[in-house]
């Protein structure tokens, strides 16, 4: 036994003893784990300040003796240009987001020579434009050296001119790119494409799935969302500069292009004899030097560019190509640009609003451009001329400008949620935020509106609603404002099945107002406000009436329309509901809202005004179109012709407008609101808003929104 109890206890101590090692071993076991998963997680994590240290910029000290790379026919897999090609099919977003911060990443080859096998060169030297625009990129933020964590990548070959390349050559140049993967991801730059006798409006280069920032695109082969838009850019629009709008300007207009068609300087001479103090045409002169113009009639030499500071307008005619040097040397002079090319893609057309500085006269039309130009006033030629000021100097003014440019543009596209808006792009500093909402009277970049319904007990007919709603395209969610205390909402499973979200908010206090409440759940700028009771409305006229606030975001734009009018007899503003051709208020039981308007009628609407439809249960549609039309000065917006809104599901005594004071309280809440903005904000107009083909005898198929409803 004492053998036994020895050996067992001997047996126990042992183990006690090893436990300190068998921590220790553990300890090391879990720090092994532990390195394992840094060095996983090591290719994923952004050290790309140090990484690109290990990569060398490029060197632009020696272009004369650059390294040879000689291209061989075996070696060259060429694809040709996909004509399909947009953002989200060959574009490879997963290449971005590798440098740990919003921004696109652009990697810029080496520069190389290129030669095939006889030792003829893809391309000629470097040009001066092609070397700034590659130094741009290079000295830019969006730079990086290292290709494993680049975004985009640009060719250190200079293709901007087709003439000064050789096609097949180059094609295989770029394909032997050690990054390439058949284009995608890069960008080829160009800005003189085609060649005797086409002159195709792109550049005719196996591309594959590369991106053209070209300058000759037709509508035909620019890949929307895709290729980015050029102008040629001009080395003597810089001499034809301006500071700021000078208001001595001799011509109205002038046409100064070289090799214009034949039929459209036929028109310009007609046109200058019917307007000979008017119009200035200038052509080549006989000694054909660049800097000097003379008139096609009298000979008479001009400085050119210079002479264009002399004219308010203008003429860009299309020639043997779609881009034309003319368009940049306008600009720099201030002239506004006359632009006379059916189905040309203007530079930057993605994201500047041309028809802001400029004026399109059809090429079948030309002969009407006089009263054209003489129905524009001064004091819109004068905006005009800021405008164009403002978009050179920023945009087109170098080949620098014309580069950030376009990596600004891709900087948007890749990264949507931090891009500039229209009015940051197009308007002058001093333009932004006129508007007192502070926000842009643009449509939003994001799509689809929130559904909020007012409910109090009407569950059949709020499930009704929610059925119908969820057929609309652009809704995004719906958020049910439970307004009764008493009773709880229905649960989530009982709701009908639809394919968008849907949130329940339980109320602390039966107000009307509960209905404009900044509730966290709307996360989408547009908001459909909308009663249980409505629901009538077809699925075609809801995505309408979105369409149309898209275009109007600051505006009630909605179905129920009503008005004002002052009564002699009582000397008092009063509601009036009957049907005229004037209205002032769209009733927010069917109506949409920016989400901002919420915010306000919260926070800073008048406190009798909001106490007032608290209290009195009524008129909270009314106040928001006063809030609205205080702000905006502007009147809503009716859309579709329908009038009725009475709910075939409820019965009458169950509506709150059944009651036969209804209309007198509606007057009250008029006449004391004016009292307590110190004004009548509501604006009166006779507009509604209807599809364009909806009563038109057309095939279903050819309209977008065939379910409208009648009156």
């Amino acid at each position: 036994m004492s053998v036994s109890t020895k050996s067992a206890f001997s047996k126990v101590y042992s183990l006690t003893k090893a436990s300190p090692y068998k921590k220790y071993r553990n300890f090391f076991f879990v720090l092994l784990l532990i390195s394992i998963f840094i060095a996983l997680l090591v290719p994923f994590t952004n050290f790309s300040s140090d990484v690109s240290k290990n990569f060398e910029r490029i060197d632009f000290r020696n272009l004369k003796n650059l390294p040879l790379v000689k291209l061989t026919n075996s070696a060259s897999v060429l694809a040709p240009k996909n004509p399909l090609c947009n953002h989200w099919d060959c574009f490879n977003i997963y290449r971005c987001g590798h440098t740990g911060h919003d921004r696109i990443s652009v990697y810029v080859y080496p520069l190389r020579k290129y030669i095939d096998e006889d030792g003829i060169q893809a391309s000629e030297q470097l040009s001066r434009e092609y070397f700034s625009l590659l130094n741009t990129v290079i000295n830019s933020k969006y730079y990086t050296a290292n290709p494993e964590e680049a975004c985009i990548f640009i060719p250190s070959i200079d293709t901007l001119n087709q003439d000064k390349i050789q096609l097949n050559l180059t094609s295989r140049a770029l394909s032997s790119l050690p990054h390439w993967r058949n284009g995608e991801n890069h960008i080829v730059f160009n800005m003189v494409s085609g060649s005797f006798p086409d002159f195709l409006p792109s550049i005719e280069l196996d591309t594959g799935n590369a991106m053209i920032a070209g300058a000759g695109f037709d509508t035909l082969t620019f890949r929307q969302n895709f290729d980015i838009s050029l102008p040629v850019f001009s080395p003597a629009a810089k001499s034809a500069e301006v500071k700021d709008i000078t208001h001595e300007r001799s011509w109205l207009v002038t046409s100064s292009q070289l090799n214009v068609d034949p039929y459209f300087l036929s028109e310009l001479q007609q046109l200058k004899r019917r307007h000979a103090e008017y119009v200035l045409v200038l052509n080549a002169c006989r000694s054909h030097e660049y800097a000097r113009r003379c008139d096609v009639d009298d000979e008479k030499t001009y400085e050119y560019p210079a002479v264009l500071r002399r004219s308010i307008f203008c003429t860009v005619f299309r020639g043997e190509r779609m881009g034309q040097v003319v368009l940049l040397e306008a600009m720099a002079a201030n002239c506004l640009p006359v632009i006379v090319m059916d189905g040309h893609v203007m530079p930057f057309s993605t994201i500047i609003d041309w028809k802001h500085f400029s004026v399109f006269v059809s090429e079948n039309h030309l002969s009407t451009l006089m009263e054209v130009l003489n129905g524009i006033s001064e004091k819109r030629i004068r905006q005009m001329q800021r405008t164009l000021l403002h978009v050179y100097k920023e945009y087109f003014s170098s080949m620098e400008k014309i580069t950030l440019t376009t990596l600004d543009i891709l900087q948007d596209r890749v990264y949507p949620h931090l891009g500039r808006t229209y009015d940051v792009i197009n308007l002058m500093p001093e333009e932004i935020n006129l508007n007192p909402l502070f926000f842009p009277i643009t449509s939003p970049k994001a799509h689809g509106f929130t559904a909020v319904i007012l409910t109090y007990d009407r569950v059949e007919s709020l499930f009704t609603l929610v059925e119908r709603l969820s057929k609309v395209p652009s809704l995004m969610k719906v958020v049910v404002v439970w307004n009764h205390q008493k009773k709880h909402p229905p649960s989530l499973s009982a709701f009908p099945k639809i394919p968008k979200p849907i949130n329940i908010i339980k109320t602390k206090a039966n107000k009307l107002s509960n209905r404009f409440y900044p509730y966290k759940e709307i996360e989408t700028e547009a908001v459909l406000h909308i009663d249980d009771d409505i629901v009538m409305l077809t699925s075609d006229e809801v995505e309408f009436a979105y369409e149309v606030w898209r275009e109007f975001p600051d505006r009630i734009v909605g179905f129920p329309s009503r008005t004002h009018i002052w009564d002699n007899s009582s000397q008092k503003w009063k509601y009036e509901s009957e049907w005229t051709n004037e209205i002032s208020m769209v009733l927010t039981g069917a109506a949409f809202l920016h989400k901002y308007w919420s915010f306000l009628y919260t926070n800073f609407l008048p406190s009798e005004v909001k106490d007032w439809a608290d209290e009195q249960m009524n008129c909270e549609d009314i106040a928001m179109n006063f809030l609205v039309a205080n702000i905006t000065n502007k009147p809503p917006i009716k859309v579709t012709p329908r009038k009725k809104f009475k709910c075939p599901e409820c019965t009458s005594n169950e509506m709150l407008s059944a009651d036969m004071g209804h209309m007198v309280a509606r007057s009250q809440c008029v006449d004391a609101f004016t009292k307590a903005f110190g004004r009548m904000p509501l604006k009166s107009v006779e507009f509604r808003a209807d599809p364009v083909l909806f009563k038109d005898p057309f095939p279903e198929k050819l309209k977008r929104f065939n379910d409208i409803g009648s009156l």
